[in-house]
């Protein structure tokens, strides 16, 4: 059986706002959105991958907060997994860096207002019936 690759989505919350980031690639992908995030290394925890992946991508500095239940599949050998985060105290608003081209807070009420990834919406049921 292959090992799982296990990917990390960040639900960024901020004010009761999730953070919501367009895809600029790959060209199957782009314009669409999803909870940013990203592979988890070897030797790394999926909470410290989920801290890098957020510099990374956007510039700022978060913390994990708790896991949202559940795991879904994406294309083999991938799975994801999502947290809740927040940004740190003194973090600098998220940028656009990596891999998106436009970033969006959504309200509870606007978070289907996004053309969001397939693979993120079973997720993001879950994320959103934590924000209610």
């Amino acid at each position: 059986m292959t090992e799982r690759i296990v990917v990390v989505g960040a639900a960024l919350l901020d004010d009761g706002r999730l953070l919501a980031a367009r895809r600029s690639a790959p060209p199957e992908l782009a314009g669409r959105w999803e909870l940013p995030g990203g592979k988890v290394e070897p030797g790394e925890s999926p909470e410290d991958a989920l801290v890098r992946e957020l510099r990374e991508e956007l510039g700022i500095e978060a913390e994990a907060v708790g896991r949202v239940p559940g795991e879904w599949p994406l294309k083999p050998p991938y799975v994801l997994r999502v947290w809740m985060a927040r940004p740190r105290p003194g973090s600098p608003a998220p940028e656009p860096l990596q891999d998106h081209d436009e970033l969006r807070w959504l309200t509870p009420d606007r978070i289907w207002d996004v053309d969001w990834l397939d693979q993120d919406v079973p997720a993001l049921r879950e994320v959103a019936a934590r924000l209610r």
